[in-house]
């Protein structure tokens, strides 16, 4: 059986097909229309899977969206009937930018989208799957037998946290808030208020809050209240998305205790820092209280974190340090960037009662490209390059890493998911404190407080960070034996923690065997990872590669079997004079 997950109108638009129970594509739109976050309709996605003409839809059997049409539109009714007048301002498309207003007609949508690609081909029936509910879907390819699972995000069709029992028999949702009761709407209006950009942005003031002291964590903890039961509720005199939406997030008594909104692109200051830093400690504490209580009122020992909420790295290190969870697993694609996945998981397993077929163990679902593909690609661009069997390849990576050289690493299958993990990364040195300030500078052009990952040799995580269970998707940041720190210095943030991937060989050999022989090399089996990509998306093809590299100081790229250092100025010229007039 084949099923296509679909999802347009709102941010992360993307796809994913899933085969008896086995996914076999999963791409996100911004990786091939190159814009970030985006909400077009997934027309490079479905040509990419299905052909020009959609005549692959001839093979899906059904089609799902991460989003039930029904539920969405009585909270959306609810929400205005509520507020009114203020209210009415929810109708307008930029006071919720993260959707269209098309959302609350998707089906209709999607048909309509799907016949000017198709034609007079018959389409497959649509069925909506709730947004909670895709995300929880992710259990029936985690490593669990049963879990408890906790669905936290900005706010589904129903829903800002969701609580769910799985085992044996499926999925059962037990309890759940109102869209408005949201941690991750409080964490992304707060975002905003930093002077960062809100639904996207979340990542970066986690990494500030390391730098902030205490002054306003008592004053957050003001915002939301603990109740019994691990349940909570936000103190609505602080906000007012609930009327306003983006127009106007927060209220006055927000601004006379922690001061004016950053301009963005202001100077970030100590008050920002701490006001960072208030935030995330406030975040933590919830997730906190919600999770104990799920470990006493439920008997798995398993926990599955799913939702924008679970990007919250350093959170769920806590979770899984604090609490008395064994085994704590989030996804790859926690985000909005799993939900079409998420869709058709629940329908084949959940509504279908199909048995479980697979263990996620990693994420490389996007597309590859043949070794003639980016041969060519280096050819238009005018980069010689050499061309090296698999050993030699690894090995010469290996010592231009050690040497201090920068490396842009494009191999496989990309991602799926918001974070670089093996196949489309900038990999570098990680015992060289000053490269997370070059990378930064010189490659990233981003701020200086934000942090890098260490990729470290699943079997030798322990010996570098307090871990108690392999993270291939860097989902959680422990902290770093203080013996070890200066063996990676560049990947400690401040706060001695390191936002860890594990690498397996059965996950990504390639990958793998380039840390393990830098490790040969150096007595250090870690290497600093970042996303491959400069204020974009993260590449997806050869000609997107070479670009970064050619408009970057990278070093070295190594794209397949390819080994590239050369950099003629012509190509360069060119290759920044065609990202500026795309951009």
């Amino acid at each position: 059986m084949r099923i296509l997950g679909l999802v347009g109108a709102t941010h992360d638009s993307g796809l994913a097909i899933l085969e008896d129970g086995w996914p076999a594509l999963v791409l996100e739109e911004e990786r091939l229309n190159r814009i970030k976050r985006t909400k077009a309709f997934p027309h490079h996605s479905l040509v990419t899977a299905l052909g020009p003409e959609l005549e692959g839809l001839k093979d899906i059997d059904v089609i799902t969206t991460p989003w039930s049409v029904g539920r969405l539109r009585a909270s959306f009714s609810k929400a205005i009937l509520k507020g009114l007048p203020g209210s009415l301002s929810l109708l307008l498309e930029a006071s919720h930018t993260p959707q269209r207003n098309e959302i609350v007609l998707l089906n209709q949508y999607l048909r309509r989208r799907l016949r000017r690609l198709a034609g007079e081909r018959p389409l497959p029936e649509i069925v909506n799957v709730g947004h909670h509910d895709s995300h929880a879907a992710v259990f029936f390819v985690s490593p669990f037998e049963d879990a408890t699972v906790l669905v936290m995000d900005g706010f589904g069709d129903d829903a800002a946290t969701s609580v769910y029992t799985a085992d044996g028999s499926g999925l059962t949702r037990q309890w759940w808030t109102g869209i408005f009761n949201s941690l991750g709407i409080a964490y992304t209006v707060v975002t905003k208020h930093l002077g960062f950009a809100g639904f996207s942005d979340e990542g970066k003031v986690m990494a500030l809050a390391a730098y902030g002291d205490d002054r306003y964590v008592d004053a957050f903890r003001q915002l939301i209240h603990l109740e019994p039961e691990g349940r909570y509720r936000l103190d609505m005199s602080f906000f007012d998305f609930h009327r306003y939406g983006e127009f106007k997030p927060l209220k006055r008594k927000f601004i006379e205790l922690f001061g004016p909104p950053r301009e963005p692109g202001t100077e970030i200051t100590e008050q920002h820092q701490a006001v960072a830093r208030g935030l995330q400690v406030m975040t933590e504490e919830v997730i906190l209280h919600i999770v104990r209580a799920l470990r006493r009122q439920h008997s798995s020992r398993n926990l599955v974190l799913s939702g924008g909420v679970a990007l919250n790295c350093v959170a769920n290190a806590r979770v899984l340090q604090e609490t008395d969870y064994e085994n704590v697993w989030v996804p790859p694609c926690a985000s909005d960037t799993g939900a079409p996945l998420g869709s058709a998981l629940w329908h084949y397993h959940q509504t279908l009662r199909q048995p479980r077929r697979m263990e996620l163990i990693h994420p490389f679902y996007g597309i590859a490209y043949t070794d003639r593909q980016i041969a060519d690609a280096l050819q238009e661009a005018g980069l010689p390059s050499e061309r090296m069997e698999e050993k030699a390849l690894i090995e010469r990576t290996a010592r231009a890493l050690a040497e201090g050289r920068i490396v842009g690493w494009f191999q496989g299958r990309f991602e799926m998911g918001p974070r670089a993990l093996g196949a489309r990364s900038i990999l570098a040195d990680p015992r060289r404190a000053a490269m997370r300030s070059v990378i930064n500078a010189k490659i990233k052009h981003r701020e200086n407080f934000r942090p890098f990952a260490p990729a470290v040799l699943v079997e030798r995580a322990h010996e570098f960070f307090a871990v108690t269970q392999p993270d291939p998707f860097m989902t959680l940041a422990p902290r770093v034996h203080a013996d070890r720190a200066r063996d990676i210095a560049a990947a400690v943030h401040v706060d001695g923690t390191g936002r860890i991937q594990t690498v397996s060989r059965e996950a990504n050999p390639r990958y793998y065997d380039v840390i393990a022989a830098f490790g040969d090399i150096t007595g250090v089996p870690v290497l600093l990872n970042t996303s491959f990509n400069r204020n974009e998306p993260i590449v997806a093809r050869p000609e997107e590669a070479i670009s970064c590299y050619l408009r970057t100081g990278m070093d070295v790229l190594v794209i397949g079997n390819h080994f590239v250092t050369a950099r003629p100025p012509e190509a360069e010229a060119r290759a920044t004079a065609q990202f500026h007039m795309n951009n």
